[in-house]
This record gives C-alpha cells, structure tokens and sequence, in this order.
C-alpha cells in the first residue's frame, strides 16, 4: 500500500509540474523585443544596376581586310582629331594609285591638246568632248583608289581618348573588325537597367545615390539623364542613364555600380521597424501587456516603413510580432 501511494504521489506531482509548464506556457508572460518610433527622413527609392560608360564611345575598324603593318597608340593615351591610330598593309592599293594617277595624268594632257587643236581650228568638238569624258573617269576611278587606300589609316575622329586596343602588328584584321575603342566629348555616366514595373515612376532630373564595389565606404551623387523609349522584351526592362553631378569621378569605365533613384522623400517622418507592421497593425506593449494598434502607413523601406497616423514616438511596438499574441497578453520585454 506504501509503495501504490508513492507511486501516486509522483504521479500527482508530475501532473502539477506539466500542468504548471503549461499554463506558464499559455499564459505566462512572453518575451518579446520593443523599440520606439523615431523621426528621420523617408525615402522612396528603385534599386538597380549598371555599368559606367563614356557618354561617347566608338568602335573603329577597318571597312576592308588587311594586316597591321604599325600601331601608333596605346591604351588610356589622349589623341587629338585626325591623329593617325595605326595602318594596314595597302601596298596593292598604292600601286593602283600610282596606275591611275599616271592615266589621269596622260588623259589630262590629251585633253588640254584637243583643246589647243580646238583653239587653233585643227580639231573637233567631238575629240575634245572625249578627251574630257575620258579624264574625269580616270579623275574618278583615282578618286575611288585614294579612298580606299584611306581606308587602311584608322584615324581619330575627334579629340579623345583610347580606351582598349584589340589587334597586334602583324595580325590580319578582317573588314569590320574592331581595334580600338574610343571615347570623346563628354563626362562619364552610368547605364542602368529598371524593371519595367518601376520604369513609369522615373523621371529625367530625379535626384540618384550611387554606390560601387569599388568603392564601398562612398556615397556618389547622380542624376537621372534619360530613359531609352523601347524597352528590352527579353529581360524586361528599360535603359536608363544617370549623369554625375560631380566632376571629380573616382570610378573607371566599365565598373558596376548600384544605384537608387529617388522617387518620393520627406523629412521628419515617423518612422518604425518595418517588421513590426503585419496586415496594417502594431502590437504595443502598455504596462506590460499586448495591445493590438492599426496603422497607416506611408512609404517603405527595408529596415523602416513611415508611419502616417496610429503611433506616437512614445509608445513601444513589438519588432518581431510571433505567432500566439493576443490582446491583453502579458509580457516580458527583453534587453
């Protein structure tokens, strides 16, 4: 009988003990995390990435295959308009260059005695008609190997620099090919690519922060440029191009950058963790229990979401609302 009532006796405690865990569980105080609100600025942005680019950047490649002979430039050197790049073999082409300079020569002669004879009452009309038609072919047909001959000098079209250079002395260079890459005539930029959900909410002279891998500690200040009409039905996006407000660029051509235009700010916000906001309310805490609170809100970030009417900067909201709060359930606020 003494070893059933012991028995019993465990039993009852263990029962008192679970029974106790669980109402401590269910209606004990939970522990949960509060902050207040604070004020600050509130700022709607899009995020995206691109590439910085020269606002001018050409390709320049021969219009005819030939092999390079010499190169004049290196990358990152400064070239003035004119300023010859590097040339392909043209040795055929001086050749008939030089054919057809001494036929344009010889019909010029003809041409200048039919007109003498003609002068004179020795000739006709007819020979000196000819003889000028059969200058100006050769004047033409010279005319035509000079500029293909042209052709095989890459100049610079304007005043520059280079920025990549793709081909060695000696290498066969197919018509079109390009060898050198070349900027000119304006400051650099940024090409990025929107989401053509976000496209209708940007606009040129919206206010952009720019940051790059490159330089993870800076902030760069940019403007939007233009946005491309036609969009991109493949990644299903649109090009929009940012200018520096700043003259003194540190980023190079062909670094990737992130940036976020600024679609709507406004100071002094209140402004609460953005998790705290679950389906339009917060859950307060007022003398150590939960109060369900609905909210307004405004714009949203990833760490903060403006609060527009419910809160004050005096009440706690709970950061991380977890499944079970109810009304009036009492809790325990940790560090």
């Amino acid at each position: 009988m003494k070893r059933h009532g012991l028995i019993w006796t465990i039993l009852t405690l263990a029962l008192l003990v679970g029974g106790g865990f669980l109402a401590w569980r269910w209606w004990g105080p939970i522990p949960v995390e509060t902050a207040h609100p604070t004020r600050g600025p509130a700022v709607r942005a899009i995020y995206a990435t691109g590439a910085v680019e020269p606002t001018v950047m050409l390709p320049i490649a021969p219009r005819n295959a030939g092999r390079l002979v010499e190169i004049s430039v290196e990358e990152g050197d400064q070239v003035r308009e004119g300023q010859i790049l590097a040339r392909l073999e043209d040795a055929d082409l001086r050749k008939s260059v030089d054919e057809l300079e001494a036929r344009a020569r010889f019909a010029k002669t003809q041409l200048d005695r039919a007109q003498a004879l003609l002068d004179r009452g020795l000739g006709t009309v007819l020979e000196r008609d000819r003889s000028r038609s059969e200058w100006q072919a050769a004047e033409a047909a010279l005319a035509r190997a000079q500029t293909l001959r042209a052709f095989m000098t890459l100049t610079a079209p304007a005043a520059g620099q280079i920025l990549q250079r793709d081909g060695e002395v000696g290498q066969l260079i197919p018509a079109n090919q390009t060898v050198f890459y070349f900027s000119c005539c304006a400051p650099l930029r940024i090409e990025a690519e929107v989401d053509e959900e976000d496209i209708l909410l940007v606009h040129p002279g919206q206010r952009v922060l720019i940051r790059a891998p490159a330089l993870p500690n800076q902030v760069l200040e940019g403007e939007v440029e233009d946005i491309t009409p036609k969009g991109n039905p493949v990644t299903r996006s649109y090009r929009v191009r940012i200018r520096f407000t700043s003259d003194d660029i540190p980023l190079r051509i062909g670094m990737t950058a992130e940036v976020n235009i600024i679609v709507e700010q406004r100071e002094n916000a209140l402004l609460a963790p953005a998790t705290a906001v679950v389906d339009g309310q917060v859950w307060t805490v007022r003398d150590g229990r939960l109060y369900r609170q609905p909210v307004n809100t405004g714009v949203a970030g990833e760490a903060k979401i403006e609060i527009v009417s419910g809160l004050a900067e005096t009440d706690a909201v709970v950061v991380h609302p977890v499944n079970g709060v109810k009304e009036g359930r009492r809790v325990r606020v940790s560090p």
